[in-house]
């Protein structure tokens, strides 16, 4: 909504009037107020988001998460809006579990024998039997001695560099690393040093001179990067671990429950199981979509974080509803990996196609993260609202989000897409790629 609405905000009897652009727009010109710097200050560089064309508006779903969603569109009339019925392909919901019935019969569960919240943190009265059998479902599923629950990855993240590390330490990190793992290093004391994406012989170079200066070496890796869909090269990162005696910690976020051949990650599909030192990931993509991270690895670890990570120390408990439903995840995946298997499957029918098509693909070819390549902003943008015209919901990202000229779609597949929907969704980009000319106009879509 682009109209602007005046606000009266009361503060120790203090009464202010002042005027901001509704959250939901994208238009602040034209605001008056009244010696606000800091409301001043924000409309100002809402602005300047705005005409950099990089201003982020929500998209509202009025339904559950699926691979089919109710979306509401904003109409010409700035107060209405319509739903319409599309095809999701911009969900982390690799395997489909976001209202898998299961999960919402084990949460509703939960939620008659454990009630609705915790009201505290866990080492005050948080701390429920079910948080200890998740965190020993994780463990089991991931091979590793303890696990320690976070409110989210990106708390597990904030929450690990600084109880770990000190002045004599060294952190090495990948430079395409997610804002959470930057964030998180950011906060602690240890020397920093950043390596080229993936370049081994860079991150060599820094290990052997940091091998003698530094107490400890903290190599901090995504195990798959989220913008570019490649997998980090972890079994040459594991060998120099153990060359110059280093540690390896990665983010599995977009890699657990559907990487490798039984979900467990980029450790199992480098098949490096066993020597990766700290896994920290999510609860919220694969594995049920709700909220909730963790740091799995050695006890004393885990141990340690217990006593000093701040977000686990004054964060409250995950509810009891997402704790039972995660434990039901875990259950599924160890009993079956039909959903690792369907995802591969559509990945590869996505892919395979989208190629002889003539798009140029980023990312590894097994990962459901597929990055469309078109390198100018506004013309990803216009591919992601023509797409929407055609019922697919996927998005465009340009800088600074990726680097200048590297504009693209991001499509994420999900085990839950039908064959059809995948193939749907092919067709629209075929379409819309033949009409923008990002690709050849002679290409012939499959007759569905």
């Amino acid at each position: 909504l682009r109209q602007a609405k005046s606000i009266r905000i009361t503060s120790n009897a203090v009464s202010r009037s002042f005027t901001v652009a509704n959250v939901a727009g994208d238009n602040f010109s034209g605001h008056e107020n009244n010696n606000n710097q800091l409301v001043n200050q924000a409309l100002s560089e809402l602005e300047s988001i705005r005409n950099a064309g990089t201003f982020k508006r929500e998209r509202v779903i009025a339904s559950p998460q699926s691979t089919s969603v109710h979306v509401e569109i904003p109409s010409d009339d700035t107060e209405d809006s319509k739903t319409t019925s599309v095809l999701n392909f911009c969900a982390n919901n690799y395997l489909g579990l976001a209202n898998d019935p299961r999960l919402v019969e084990a949460a509703h569960k939960t939620l008659d024998e454990r009630g609705f919240g915790l009201s505290s943190v866990r080492f005050i009265c948080g701390t429920q039997d079910i948080h200890k059998t998740l965190e020993k479902s994780i463990s089991a599923f991931h091979g590793t001695e303890d696990t320690i629950l976070y409110p989210s990855c990106f708390d597990a993240n904030a929450g690990i560099f600084e109880a770990l590390l000190g002045p004599e330490d060294a952190v090495i990190s990948d430079e395409l690393n997610h804002a959470s793992l930057i964030d998180g290093i950011r906060l602690c004391k240890a020397k920093r040093h950043r390596y080229k994406h993936s370049d081994m012989e860079a991150l060599e170079d820094i290990l052997r001179e940091t091998h003698k200066s530094c107490r400890n070496r903290l190599i901090v890796s995504d195990g798959v990067f989220s913008m570019d869909g490649d997998v980090a090269k972890l079994s040459r990162m594991c060998d120099l671990a153990e060359k110059y005696d280093a540690q390896i910690l990665i983010d599995e976020c977009h890699a657990t429950g559907f990487l490798g051949k039984t979900g467990r990650g980029t450790a199992e599909y480098c098949n490096v199981e066993g020597r990766v030192d700290i896994i920290n990931s999510t609860l919220g993509k694969a594995l049920g979509g709700g909220t909730g991270g963790y740091t799995t690895g050695p006890k004393p670890i885990i141990d340690l974080l217990r006593q000093k990570s701040r977000p686990y120390l004054f964060s409250n408990s995950l509810s009891p509803s997402v704790v039972g439903a995660s434990i039901e995840v875990l259950n599924i995946l160890t009993e079956s990996s039909e959903m690792v298997e369907k995802l591969a499957a559509n990945v590869n029918m996505f892919r395979s196609q989208m190629s002889d098509a003539g798009f140029e693909l980023a990312g590894d070819e097994t990962i459901p993260i597929v990055p469309v390549m078109v390198g100018d902003e506004k013309l990803a943008a216009e591919i992601a609202e023509d797409m929407l015209e055609r019922g697919i919901y996927v998005i465009g990202f340009s800088y600074p989000v990726v680097p200048k000229g590297a504009a693209r779609i991001r499509v994420q597949l999900s085990a839950a897409h039908s064959t059809e929907e995948v193939q749907k969704a092919i067709d629209a980009f075929c379409e819309v790629g033949k009409m923008v000319g990002l690709v050849d106009k002679k290409f012939v879509m499959h007759e569905t």
